[in-house]
């Protein structure tokens, strides 16, 4: 049986005939990274190949590593393999690993989402005959509502929260998710305050985004002065001592999970907004349809239930095991962790 150009092992999708690894999970020679959330950009390898905008935010989890960046739609050869990366509209420098062989075309979309959330540059379709895709919300019961009504709904909450003298504490994770809101908060309303992570990762990306002026929380500052202002957290800040000075305060969380108010309160959190960095149902079966594809392998999340919908759909589709965890693996690295 032949070979096919991209397969799944113990250490991440493997393209033997070019001898690369995409996004894997365990230390290889070299690996094509999509974006840089801890699942898929890992530290050990000994050469990575991104796109150049991701390169100073993995620099920023990992250190000096030796990382190649390239342009959008920019072909690069390895062993006669034409590979390309294209948007994938997930977070900032996110991309869609596009490989082809001898004729034979493969995507991995690594994560991604359709809506331009106005810091990612936009998804793109690619054209392909074997399409690997997330499936971390690919359930009916996610449908996301357009971007500005729930930042409506945020900067409302906040406006509300002010009037009430009350501290805004809104959790997201550090990475795509922080910048994003942060990107469309009101600051006519009040200051928007951060966590050390949060300001950290926020620092390498306005090199490439306009974002508004935020102010890091340090032990000097006055709980007086947050009161009635917003504060940007990841979630490992939610319970820890470091929220205490926020009192009184009200908590949120921006997350696809807030669809199940189950997940709201197993997190304790006061509100969800449900926004997500990830395709929701529709977003999955319409890029799919886009691509043209007759194959599809699903990667992480509602695995075995997308799949099944696709094949009464007629794809060709199956599932691969994979150590990708979608929006419940994008956690804080050990050194984003700290309190400010």
């Amino acid at each position: 049986m032949e070979q096919p150009l991209l397969a799944f092992n113990d250490k991440g999708i493997y393209c033997a005939q070019a001898d690369v690894y995409l996004d894997p999970w365990k230390p290889v020679k070299k690996a094509i990274i999509s974006h840089g959330h801890a699942d898929h950009s890992r530290w050990g390898h000994s050469k990575y190949i991104t796109h150049h905008s991701n390169i100073p935010i993995i620099k920023h989890r990992l250190g000096e590593i030796n990382a190649t960046g390239k342009e959008w739609n920019e072909t690069f050869l390895v062993n006669g393999v034409k590979f390309s990366l294209h948007p994938a509209g997930h977070i900032l420098g996110s991309s869609q690993i596009r490989a082809e062989y001898k004729g034979e075309v493969w995507v991995f979309t690594g994560d991604y989402k359709t809506e331009d959330d106005g810091v990612a540059v936009p998804y793109e379709p690619v054209k392909c005959d074997t399409f690997i895709t997330e499936c971390t919300f690919g359930l009916p019961a996610f449908k996301w509502m357009p971007q500005n009504q729930v930042f409506d709904d945020i900067n409302s909450w906040w406006q509300q929260n002010r009037e009430d003298d009350r501290t805004s504490i809104l959790f997201g994770y550090s990475l795509g998710k922080a910048q994003r809101l942060l990107k469309h908060l009101d600051s006519s309303i009040g200051k928007i305050y951060t966590h050390g992570a949060i300001e950290n990762m926020t620092a390498v990306t306005r090199q490439l985004i306009d974002f508004p002026e935020t102010t890091l929380i340090t032990r000097e500052t006055k709980k007086e002065e947050i009161r009635g202002n917003i504060v940007l957290a990841p979630p490992s800040a939610h319970g820890s001592p470091w929220i205490r000075k926020m009192v009184p305060y009200v908590t949120a969380s921006a997350s696809g999970w807030m669809t199940f108010r189950g997940a709201r309160r197993r997190r304790a959190i006061d509100k969800g907004f449900v926004l997500s960095d990830h395709c929701d149902w529709q977003g999955l079966l319409t890029s799919i349809k886009e691509t043209g594809c007759e194959k599809v392998i699903c990667t992480h999340g509602y695995t075995d239930i997308f799949s099944r919908y696709l094949r009464e759909q007629g794809y060709d589709a199956r599932t691969e095991e994979t150590q990708y965890e979608g929006e419940t693996g994008q956690l804080e690295s050990e050194n984003e962790k700290e309190s400010a």
